[in-house]
């Protein structure tokens, strides 16, 4: 993909306050000024249009004379209680303090507000192979078509960002064919914008797909680019997400097959706890959240996903490594074991009978496929570093990072973060869970200071507690069941609440007649 210019966005990833209350949370207000009203969903599926000839390209037709007189969903969050102000959340001198309860976190980030609300409208969509000119006028625009060219979703395609505007356009194609996606921006008046559409559609080719960005708010103008054959209408100002999400839309194929949200979990270095964390959340997802999830344990040779839920599959994931272009429904579902009703495994072998030389295609058309078995897919990834191990993090929904405090994880987490933002700007950015906190005797890091060191306040801080992991471990079973009154499973489906944007459903309660039918027997 080659794009121009291809400067970064500078984002605040500040993102959460820490938090041990796990009462009723408090949805928080976007802070947001609203979107202009071209931007609603209502706009953003327009039907495909039919395949169109090139001296009728586009259907323009001229105004009538007198046509122009002169993301749904907040995050549940948590708020700080007067018990727990920043300045005495962790103290520094405090290495042997109480460590009985995990910390949340609470999001502040204003990028991130806004991409909890179009994550449902944006999924995993991406665009075909195809060519994408960009002709840029106002400066805000140019700056946001930059920004989305680098977004992963665009990876594909091939963009182009041309200066000038609709102007710029009609010379511009004035010898050469156009491409598959056209992207004007103009600040010009609402009839002379028509005039030049006109004169545009007089040297697109056929099938060429338009987006318009202008300054006119108004439906009727909405309404004429529309019945003129224009794709979409954006209202400058616009974000990135809003631009990605208005050209995904135009390629989304209605037929194509469910795709589940991927959420990758990695450990900062080995023995912080990622897999515990990761098989945890997917446990309270699928039990407490009710939703059906998938476990897929890329550690080959040393997963332990088999162990945590007391199974031993004789099919597992290098079964679907091994052939990938073969796998389909069924074959997946032979492959996995169910541990639960709505919870499902796919086990790494945990053997050293052989070494593991597979492909980062393969791993990649696994990973794509298993995700259309499930709503939700936790990737538990080995502490390795390799082509494919990169792809599969930047290429997830979501990115969680388990760090203990100590300064190992701290550069290595650093480095993570860094990466993944550099890589996903447009993206929610990636969470720190911190574990282990608190072992008696253990010089660490405060995380009041780890957080300022990453720019990034924890989702979530586990106390060390060995005995409530260890039983659960032991006993092959998850912390929300051996341990389920623990404050550990209180955090542990605080942070799935927040991963999946999922609410637990209320308790049944229980009848009079129930309570009196039970103590009589």
């Amino acid at each position: 993909m080659s794009s121009q210019p291809a400067s970064l966005p500078d984002f605040d990833d500040g993102e959460f306050m820490a938090d041990d209350d796990f009462g009723a949370p408090v949805t928080a207000a976007p802070t947001m000024s609203p979107e202009p009203m071209f931007a609603e969903p209502m706009f953003t599926d327009p039907a495909p249009a039919a395949p169109m000839s090139p001296s009728d390209a586009f259907a323009f037709r001229p105004p009538a004379e007198d046509a122009f007189p002169a993301d749904e969903f907040a995050e549940d969050v948590y708020p700080v209680e007067d018990l727990y102000p920043p300045e005495e959340l962790y103290p520094a001198d405090d290495m042997d303090g109480d460590f009985d309860a995990p910390i949340t976190g609470r999001p502040n980030n204003p990028v991130g507000d806004m991409i909890a609300r179009t994550e449902q409208a944006l999924g995993e969509s991406s665009v075909p192979r195809i060519g994408i000119h960009i002709f840029c006028k106002q400066r805000g625009v140019r700056q946001v078509a930059s920004e989305a060219a680098q977004d992963r979703r665009l990876t594909r395609a091939t963009t182009q960002i041309i200066e000038g505007g609709l102007p710029a356009a009609l010379q511009y194609y004035g010898e050469i064919s156009t491409p598959p996606l056209l992207i004007v921006d103009s600040d010009q008046p609402a009839a002379q914008l028509l005039a030049d559409l006109d004169q545009l559609a007089e040297v697109c080719d056929a099938g060429t797909k338009v987006i318009v960005i202008g300054c006119n708010n108004d439906i009727g103008f909405y309404r004429e680019l529309m019945r003129r054959g224009v794709s979409e209408y954006l209202v400058a100002p616009i974000e990135p997400l809003q631009l990605i999400r208005t050209i995904t839309s135009l390629y989304a194929d209605p037929t194509a097959p469910f795709v589940g949200r991927s959420i990758a979990f990695v450990g900062a270095k080995g023995g912080v706890g990622a897999s515990t964390v990761a098989h945890n959340i997917a446990y309270a997802i699928s039990e407490r959240l009710m939703a059906a999830t998938v476990i897929v344990d890329f550690d080959l040779p040393f997963g332990t996903a088999g162990l945590d839920f007391n199974q031993d599959p004789l099919q597992g994931v290098v079964d679907a490594l091994s052939q990938p272009d073969r796998l389909d429904p069924v074959l997946l579902d032979r492959m996995m074991v169910r541990c639960t009703e709505r919870l499902s495994l796919f086990a790494a072998p945990a053997t050293l009978d052989s070494t593991y030389d597979i492909s980062q295609e393969a791993f990649e058309e696994v990973a794509s496929k298993i995700r259309s078995t499930s709503p939700y897919v936790v990737l538990d990834l080995p502490h390795v570093w390799s082509g494919w191990m990169k792809q599969t993090l930047l290429s997830a929904d979501d990115v969680v990072i388990v760090a203990t405090p100590d300064l190992a994880s701290l550069r290595n987490a650093k480095n993570m973060i860094d990466l993944i933002r550099a890589a996903r700007p447009n993206d929610t950015p990636p969470r720190l869970v911190l574990n282990q906190v608190g072992v008696q005797g253990r010089p660490e890091i405060p995380v009041k200071d780890f957080a300022e060191a990453l720019a990034i306040e924890p989702s979530l801080v586990l106390p060390f507690d060995p005995k409530t992991f260890g039983m659960a471990a032991n006993n092959g079973q998850m912390v929300l069941e051996s341990g389920f009154k623990s404050k550990a499973a209180e955090g542990l489906q605080h942070l799935a609440s927040l991963i999946s944007k999922r609410e637990a459903p209320p308790p049944r309660q229980k009848s009079f007649l129930e309570g009196i039918l039970k103590r009589k027997g």
